[in-house]
């Protein structure tokens, strides 16, 4: 199952996508970040993160996708633009066609390195562990995006799991 995971935000958005087998194996297949220009009215913004959003999936094809969900900011112009990216996410993901679940920040860091306070440099090591690549993968926005999909791989590994026990 290939899996984007999406790291929303204004001036940068990140977005990892990563494959699991059957047996749960991970692998990396891309990630990267889309970037906007700060002094950018906000419609553009939004705009070039839809189309190179709408770049990736239609290069990758997932078959599921998860986002990182908005967490309570002190600055309320913060959490707004976050906010209006990250609805411009979810479209281009429902217009594709794919199943979206959310995480928030503490599951994702739970899910990727048993502690959900862990600071960015434990998540990159373990997402570099988890994905055995040969170094910490960068930026951060797109090591975030790559915890997302591996925090969604391994919770529908895990229901997966349940679902053949329970029909036993």
């Amino acid at each position: 199952m290939l899996a984007i995971g999406i790291d929303p935000g204004t001036a940068i958005t990140g977005y990892g996508l990563v494959r699991a087998d059957a047996s749960g194996d991970l692998q990396a297949v891309d990630w990267g970040v889309i970037l906007t220009p700060v002094n950018t009215p906000i419609a553009q913004r939004l705009s070039q993160i839809y189309a190179g959003l709408n770049t990736v999936l239609k290069k990758h094809k997932p078959e599921t996708a998860a986002v990182e969900s908005l967490f309570f900011q002190k600055n309320v112009r913060t959490a707004m633009s976050v906010g209006q990216a990250r609805g411009v996410v979810l479209l281009a993901l429902q217009e594709a066609g794919l199943s979206i679940t959310d995480y928030g920040p503490k599951e994702i860091k739970q899910a990727i390195t048993g502690y959900g306070g862990a600071d960015k440099r434990q998540m990159q090591s373990m997402v570099r562990t988890l994905l055995d690549l040969p170094e910490d993968p960068q930026p951060d926005d797109a090591a975030d995006a790559l915890a997302v999909a591996i925090c969604h791989l391994h919770s529908v590994h895990r229901q997966t799991l349940l679902e053949q026990q329970s029909a036993k």
